[in-house]
């Protein structure tokens, strides 16, 4: 048993993290439509990926407050790729079906191009996800420009959201004058990623 759980741990492909100016892991994944969704597809436009978990006080914060569907429409505004990506694991806190996914859309008046449904968990180890919401911004060379916090409040007071330094809106601003974010990386906040 010892043995077998040892192979199994060994035998795992270990996942590279993530890292700025560095090319973002690639992906292919289903989203809530049921059409494949690759992060290829979108080479010369700058990608959003948002870690989310509907149940999770930290995504609640941003949502009831409507502060991520002001992001994501103020960025899709601007050509912008928003994609909502759920890992959760079947069973486990803020897992959803399509139709759930589509479901939770309407509901909160959110905007982002598309919502992958990530059950396995593939993309969410590839980018080394951690919390929901966990925030990244990918360049149009495909290269990683920001990574961590949605912004400079890590409590889930929804208080919190007037006034807070939003860093996904800075490194969008950067990347568009083709400067580097600053900050480029910062610690994430929010829940556990339930994988």
């Amino acid at each position: 048993m010892t043995l077998a759980i040892a192979v199994a741990i060994v035998s795992r492909p270990a996942a590279a993290s993530p890292r700025v100016d560095a090319p973002a892991p690639g992906f292919t994944a289903t989203d809530s439509n049921g059409k494949t969704v690759s992060l290829d597809s979108f080479q010369g436009r700058t990608v959003v990926l948002e870690w989310s978990n509907h149940d999770c006080p930290y995504v609640r914060k941003h949502y009831e407050t409507g502060n991520m569907q002001r992001l994501q429409r103020s960025a899709t505004d601007e050509d912008v790729v928003w994609l909502t990506v759920i890992s959760s694991a079947p069973g486990k806190q803020g897992h959803v079906s399509s139709d759930m996914a589509n479901e939770l859309t309407a509901e909160r008046g959110a905007y982002p191009s598309a919502v992958l449904l990530d059950p396995e968990g593939e993309i969410g180890r590839a980018y080394d996800a951690r919390t929901t919401p966990h925030m990244f911004v990918i360049r149009p060379d495909g290269k990683l420009a920001y990574m961590g916090a949605i912004d400079d409040r890590p409590t889930a007071d929804k208080g919190d959201v007037p006034g807070a330094t939003n860093y996904v809106t800075a490194a969008l601003e950067a990347v568009d004058a083709g400067a580097a974010p600053d900050p480029a990386a910062t610690k994430p906040y929010g829940c556990s990623v339930k994988y």
